[in-house]
């Protein structure tokens, strides 16, 4: 039996046991820094294993390591490990998929590189999706994880069509504040500062900017806090916002503009204003395209067909994938899990991470994710051409 014969035959006798775990994470699920049962599923099962495995990790209680060295020498694989959810909506980004795949790809190279020579990890990830203490990998990137690191892979589900890396927008979540003086509305409004007014005027002043920045810009929020009662002045608000755009730069110039019409509110309104970013910058994505070109030739080889990019400038959304993809070589494509499209971030999308098409995704993305490792574990002359093409894309090297 080959090696990739023994790779499909493990998968095909444990895959069950990841489904499972897949759909009780569905059932269960947790938003950033509290995915607390998801991270104990999966980092159980890695241990059970035989991967070295850590909790608690880079700053992230609900993320985790698992290691496994070989005996050989040979590159380090990690794969990204997502498995958080949407508030109010649940799996409606299929991160149970997206985790189980990832540990059961692990877990099947781990099977056969001792043979192959090596190291597998797999990062188990909390936060993609933002919020509380949200994009583990940009920070696992700040803490050295990645230091000696050759090659990160993962695979997101993705409707109904399979598809290579694509784009991603970099992306600044930010809390937008003012403070004022609370008053009478009625009796003594002279003697208030409104902070709502503040916050109204910037929430305006941002969609004006709108027709002044290039077509890869975003920018969104909602208002969270306007105030306790309509008479009182209010003395306090805030407004969660997303800032992004195709290129790191280019978002380094929306949020100094952004900045400014803070600073013009709080002048106009006598309020003090302050906006901050409440987790790291996910960057925009590195793409190595003859990483991808692997991770193609493989998914084809088992009997699956590949659609083109999209033709969208900057993707059509951000991942903290993004700041893994700038320092190692990284492919984040999308795997089908539906007969029929589906917007993501969708109740559709949330079945579908469940269904019966969703959960044999999971087999098949680890099937694909562990081939292209050991393509990249057997050539190690592709391996290191794979790594100069990623340094020039990253501007590493000239």
């Amino acid at each position: 039996m080959s090696i990739r014969d023994s790779v499909v035959s493990y998968i095909d006798a444990v895959g069950h046991e990841y489904q499972q775990i897949a759909r009780e994470i569905h059932a269960k699920p947790e938003l950033s820094n509290y995915e607390f049962f998801a991270c104990e599923r999966l980092s159980s099962q890695l241990r059970n294993k035989g991967f070295e495995v850590k909790v608690d990790v880079g700053g992230h209680r609900t993320g985790f390591t698992a290691v496994y060295k070989s005996g050989k020498p040979g590159p380090v694989v990690a794969y990204l490990a997502e498995y958080d959810a949407l508030a109010g909506l649940g799996h409606g980004c299929g991160h149970n998929l997206f985790g189980a795949t990832s540990s059961l790809a692990g877990d099947a190279l781990k099977q056969v590189i001792d043979q192959a020579g090596g190291e597998v990890r797999v990062y188990g990830a909390p936060g993609e999706e933002g919020g509380e203490n949200g994009a583990a990998k940009a920070n696992y990137v700040r803490e050295g994880f990645f230091k000696d690191v050759d090659a990160a892979l993962c695979v997101h589900p993705g409707a109904d069509e399979h598809g290579t890396t694509t784009d991603a927008l970099a992306i600044d979540c930010v809390y937008i504040e003012f403070w004022g003086k609370s008053a009478h509305a009625a009796g003594s409004p002279e003697l208030g500062i409104n902070a709502l007014d503040a916050l109204i005027l910037t929430y305006n002043g941002i969609n004006a900017l709108r027709q002044h920045v290039t077509p890869d810009v975003r920018m969104h929020g909602v208002i969270t806090n306007g105030g306790k009662a309509p008479n009182s002045v209010p003395d306090y608000a805030k407004a969660n916002f997303y800032l992004r755009a195709a290129k790191s730069a280019t978002l380094d110039e929306v949020y100094a503009k952004v900045e400014r019409i803070v600073e013009g509110a709080a002048l106009m309104t006598g309020a003090k204003g302050k906006i901050e970013r409440y987790q790291p910058r996910c960057e925009d994505m590195i793409k190595t395209p003859s990483l991808d070109a692997l991770y193609k030739k493989n998914l084809e080889l088992l009997g699956e067909t590949v659609s083109p990019p999209p033709d969208k400038p900057g993707g059509f959304g951000s991942t903290d994938v993004g700041n893994v993809s700038h320092v190692v070589p990284t492919i984040h494509p999308h795997i089908r899990i539906t007969d029929r499209p589906v917007p993501g971030h969708s109740v559709e999308m949330m079945e579908a991470s469940c269904s019966e098409s969703g959960l044999a995704s999971i087999l098949l993305g680890a099937k694909v994710l562990a081939f292209v490792a050991l393509d990249l574990i057997e050539d190690p002359a592709l391996m290191a051409s794979i790594k100069e093409e990623h340094a020039r894309a990253a501007g590493l090297i000239n």
